[in-house]
């Protein structure tokens, strides 16, 4: 069979993404190969495509149980024999997936890292015909990628015992040069192909809010979204744990994940969450590398993660499956010292002092580009982009600042006062200080400590009483952007620029764009009216029978492509995207009942 042909039966798909086929080729042939393709590009089908057409069983190596089980779910479905070798298994269901590995019966086996250093595994892996070695969210092998985890060093060991080495396939979603270069390194790649595919995901829409009441903000959002299904981020367990009580509260169904539960307790919410009991899902970083739930439609982060990498690894579950959806973001002024906080106390004591310093400067530099996304008033799709070094438009029209009715404003006397402030709170104590400081003076605050400081003397104090502290944090951005003021990494302390003279001295003008009414919010999907309804009732029904989550009968985008095509027949049901032989024996004669029904009906 050759390999249109595979992608086809198995997987519905009629044609290859950018990028899939030469790495696919490249394993076929036994060569390594190394992809850096988005969340939602089409990763998985490069090793799983030549899993099938090469004689064996390919070996997977795979960061978290839950994608494991996601994929090892769906290419069951598929009519792909498959298994997983993690904790989650009793010792005799252990035993059960190594005697059909040894027989031969399956194509595809993930097993985590960890499972590589084991005796028993490695005696296992020397009684098979492995067909090749990929390993998934690759980046983790680096120090110096946002997910380090020291277990991927072993993974090159593991390949040295091989009576012989297989071709090896490292695959990853953001890998910055220095990260790709280590993993090349590290896995001892051998002369592999290589394909960097383009960072974007055109059909995520992408926001940034700074709400004054964050509580507030998130019940409205998810309000909105009724329906849906979701992941919001926080920074901390403490914050996960106030968010959902909020929303079970206003009787919306939410679940909790982050390390401090318990083992049983995590599954049993990631379980509520897959087949949307719960379909929304409040969660710490803990939850989502390898999530492979297709049909979220919205990422809501509650905190500003550490770094740009974090950000759009997790803002990428929303949309897996091609449907339009939605990645906002809400950001506050105290997120930028969670972050910090979170730096500075993330030591995996694997690390020497000397590395581990370099470690958090990386951190560090990281957080601040975190930090101008959500400052800056430019296409928030762009600055991605730009990050990960690829071109694009100047606008995307699909961002909340693109998308935006924007309004310069006159905010000279604001920028005075504000300037004045910092240059007499500097002249007084001999020294800076940080942002909160200068608001606080601004606004007349009645805090014991700037009357210690004799800063409530001050000719500036009570200057801006009536304005907001979230306000004054926009004058801040504003002139920071404008190279008016900037802040000193060390400390944190805000000093003035040379350029502040300009304004404070000799009458420079300081606008700052505002949006002059806030946009309409984008709807993140089509909807084909009662036919896709009727539809995803349909899919409920069969996912209830055959106790599966929706997603593994059919994608969100496979049942839009469906209404919009409206296939009469078997023939034509097999050209919607996504449907497969093996699915359309399995699920064709009921979906047509409902699209035979909607014809007759018009």
């Amino acid at each position: 069979m050759q390999k249109l042909e595979v992608l086809q039966r198995y997987f519905g798909h009629h044609a290859f993404r950018d990028g899939q086929e030469a790495l696919i080729d490249g394993l076929l042939a036994g060569r390594d190969v190394m992809g850096i393709m988005p969340t939602g590009g089409g990763k998985s089908m490069c090793y799983q495509l030549p899993a099938l057409m090469k004689p064996g069983v390919a070996l997977v190596v795979s960061p978290l149980i839950s994608l494991m089980k996601d994929q090892v779910m769906a290419l069951c479905d598929a009519g792909i024999p498959a298994a997983y070798i993690n904790s989650t298994l009793s010792l005799e269901e252990t035993r059960g997936v190594f005697q059909n590995a040894r027989a031969g019966n399956y194509k595809i086996l993930y097993v985590a890292p960890e499972r590589l250093e084991m005796d028993g595994f490695v005696s296992l892996a020397l009684q098979l015909n492995i067909s090749l070695v990929a390993v998934d969210e690759a980046h983790c092998i680096s120090q110096w990628g946002q997910d380090f985890r020291p277990s991927y060093l072993k993974i090159a060991q593991f390949l040295d015992l091989l009576l012989s080495r297989p071709p090896v396939g490292a695959f990853t979603a953001t890998a910055t040069p220095e990260v790709r270069q280590d993993i090349a390194q590290l896995l001892r790649l051998r002369d592999p192909v290589c394909k960097v595919m383009g960072f974007d995901r055109p059909n995520l829409y992408f926001a940034v809010e700074a709400p004054e009441d964050k509580p507030a903000a998130i019940q409205t959002l998810v309000e909105e979204r009724a329906g849906k299904s979701g992941i919001i981020y926080c920074a901390t367990r403490a914050a996960v744990e106030r968010v959902e009580a909020q929303l079970t509260h206003h009787q919306i169904a939410a679940t909790r994940y982050h390390a401090g539960l318990s083992d049983a307790e995590r599954q049993q919410n990631q379980l509520d969450f897959q087949y949307d009991r719960k379909p929304v899902m409040v969660a710490t970083n803990a939850f989502g590398m390898g999530i492979d739930k297709s049909n979220v439609n919205f990422v809501i982060h509650y905190n500003m993660p550490k770094s740009l990498e974090a950000y759009y690894q997790e803002a990428g579950r929303a949309g897996r499956d091609g449907s339009a959806a939605e990645c906002i973001l809400l950001y506050s002024g105290s997120d930028i010292q969670t972050a910090k906080f979170l730096i500075q106390h993330n030591d995996s004591g694997e690390l020497d002092e000397a590395h581990s310093r370099q470690r958090i400067d990386a951190d560090m530099q990281r957080l601040g580009k975190m930090i101008g996304y959500c400052k800056t008033g430019s296409c928030l799709r762009g600055y991605i982009l730009d990050y990960f070094g690829q071109s694009h438009p100047e606008h995307c029209g699909n961002c909340s600042n693109c998308s935006a009715d924007y309004e310069l404003l006159d905010i000279t006397q604001q920028a005075q006062m504000i300037l004045s402030c910092i240059w007499r709170i500097r002249k007084h104590l001999n020294y800076s200080v940080g942002v909160t400081t200068v608001t606080g003076v601004l606004r007349g605050s009645k805090r014991q400590k700037l009357a210690e400081k004799g800063l409530d003397k001050l000719s500036t104090y009570g200057l801006m009483a009536q304005t907001s502290e979230a306000q004054l944090r926009s004058y801040f951005d504003a002139l920071e952007r404008q190279n008016l003021i900037e802040t000193e990494k060390e400390h944190a302390t805000v000093v003035l620029t040379p350029a502040a003279s300009e304004v404070l001295f000799e009458g420079k003008q300081v606008q700052m764009r505002v949006k002059k009414e806030k946009a309409e919010k984008r709807k993140p999907s089509q909807n084909y009216g009662d036919l896709l309804t009727r539809l995803k009732a349909l899919r409920t029904r069969l996912a209830l029978k055959e106790s599966v989550p929706s997603y593994i009968i059919f994608s969100n985008a496979t049942l839009e492509d469906m209404a919009a095509k409206h296939p009469h027949n078997m023939e034509e049901f097999l050209t919607v995207n996504g449907v497969g032989e093996i699915k359309a024996k399995r699920y064709g004669e009921a979906f047509l009942t409902v699209l035979t029904e909607d014809s007759e009906s018009l």
